[in-house]
């Protein structure tokens, strides 16, 4: 049993996220949120805890920004794009029941208060940006770190914002190589 409250997008992610773990869960429906949905997502919150699970693509991203701003000390699961994908289709609903177990448990608080544990210096020495593999360096970072896949800045954000130790980044760095 999760003790925190999921927070998914639509009724196929609830069933597929009931397969792989009990837990109680609340669903966005996308972007059209019910009047009551913010409010919900904070009782849950301060009661209980919420973890943000949203598909690995725009739209995804888009809910749980707009989440994590009005609702703070949630946690961030993320699943890797290539586990979310079936026959073209993006979804949490598409992944194994392993694969969201193992997002859930590498849930990560993101931080109320910035972090300058990390600068651009680390991502430019680490070849995380401004090179040809930068992209598909980051893609194995975040799946290392359970920060999800992104675009440079936003890495930059996530890796000051929840919780990355400077050993698990060096860490991470070591085992996809250079």
């Amino acid at each position: 049993m999760i003790k925190e409250v999921i927070v998914v997008e639509g009724k196929d992610d609830v069933a597929a996220v009931k397969r792989a773990v009990d837990a109680e869960i609340i669903t966005t429906g996308g972007f059209g949120f019910p009047d009551d949905l913010m409010d919900r997502i904070k009782t849950a919150a301060e009661k209980r805890g919420v973890i943000i699970f949203t598909d690995p693509d725009f739209a995804g991203e888009k809910i749980r920004n707009i989440i994590s701003k009005e609702v703070k000390n949630c946690k961030h699961a993320f699943l890797p794009r290539d586990k979310a994908t079936k026959d073209g289709n993006i979804g949490i609903e598409n992944a194994t029941k392993e694969d969201i177990i193992e997002a859930l448990k590498n849930a990560r608080v993101e931080s109320a208060t910035e972090r300058k544990e990390f600068t651009k210096s680390d991502l430019i020495r680490n070849g995380l940006i401004g090179n040809e593999s930068a992209s598909d360096r980051r893609d194995k970072l975040g799946r290392i770190l359970g920060i999800g896949y992104c675009n440079s800045k936003q890495f930059f954000k996530r890796l000051n914002n929840y919780g990355i130790t400077r050993e698990e980044f060096e860490e991470g760095v070591r085992r996809i190589g250079y």
